[in-house]
């Protein structure tokens, strides 16, 4: 079953998503029917953490992985200069 539905978008975005929508042989409405669905899609197949994923999750802090990051970095300038 179809349903109507009003959007408020920018003009310009309106213009370059019609002429998008004509180039790809469809109309707008299926454009942003297909682009919603494809939302729903990759909501719906976000794998869940196991157990232990989340008990581990967050033990690396941020601020230690880029000084490992750019320790690792500097070695490399230095060994290949």
């Amino acid at each position: 079953m179809n349903t109507k539905l009003t959007l408020n978008i920018n003009s310009e975005i309106i213009i370059d998503a019609k002429a998008y929508a004509v180039s790809h042989k469809q109309s707008l409405s299926k454009l942003v029917e297909t682009f919603l669905k494809g939302v729903n899609q990759i909501e719906k197949s976000e794998e869940k953490l196991t157990p232990l994923v989340e008990e581990l999750s967050g033990c690396i802090k941020l601020d230690d992985y880029k000084k490992y990051k750019d320790e690792y970095a500097d070695y490399l300038m230095e060994k290949y200069s």
